[in-house]
């Protein structure tokens, strides 16, 4: 079997197209998604508020995009953001794109003194990357199994995590309150 090399860049102009296509692609069939993923990247590109919005290739072509936004914390931490959407296309799923994408983001936020990182996905995946429940850090209707941090200063927050408005996005113009953040994580 043929070993696929990865490249990680950050995302430019050229590549928002591929990025909606790959975002819609690996929510897709996701139960959990409420497939609006692609319009939550367009709101907060909209908005300036993606952090880090990097790119995986493979063989020249857009296989895999990862999202990092700043989020708001009630006990006033700062510098903390959230991951998500990340997305692969399914034909490149299981096979070291997501992980990729992960390992240079985080990479990435802690050259930016980012203090950490958060999301809601899937405990099985994201433990591996050194995530983990923590009692009192909350995001609100999400289930706390389900939602993790990521500590890079070793001051874990407490309190209510608040993502981007842009996480409400179902649509290029619309925006629903129940909307839920989506992390495809495969």
């Amino acid at each position: 079997m043929k070993t696929q090399k990865i490249v990680i860049r950050a995302e430019t102009t050229a590549d928002i197209d591929a990025i909606s296509e790959v975002t819609r692609a690996a929510f897709k069939t996701l139960e959990i998604s409420s497939h609006t993923e692609q319009f939550i990247i367009a709101a907060l590109r909209s908005a300036k508020a993606l952090t880090l919005s990097l790119v995986a290739e493979v063989d020249g072509l857009v296989v895999g995009h990862i999202a990092f936004s700043p989020v708001t914390i009630s006990d006033g931490a700062r510098n903390w953001y959230g991951l998500g959407p990340v997305s692969v296309l399914p034909a490149h799923q299981r096979k070291g794109v997501g992980k990729a994408l992960i390992q240079e983001g985080l990479s990435r936020l802690k050259n930016l003194n980012a203090k950490g990182c958060c999301l809601a996905g899937h405990p099985a995946y994201y433990r591996q990357f050194g995530f983990e429940n923590v009692a009192g850090l909350v995001h609100d209707g999400v289930p706390q199994e389900v939602f993790f941090a990521l500590s890079f200063d070793g001051h874990m927050p407490q309190g209510e995590v608040i993502f981007h408005e842009g996480f409400q996005a179902t649509g290029e113009y619309g925006n629903a309150p129940d909307a839920m953040m989506g992390t495809g994580d495969r």
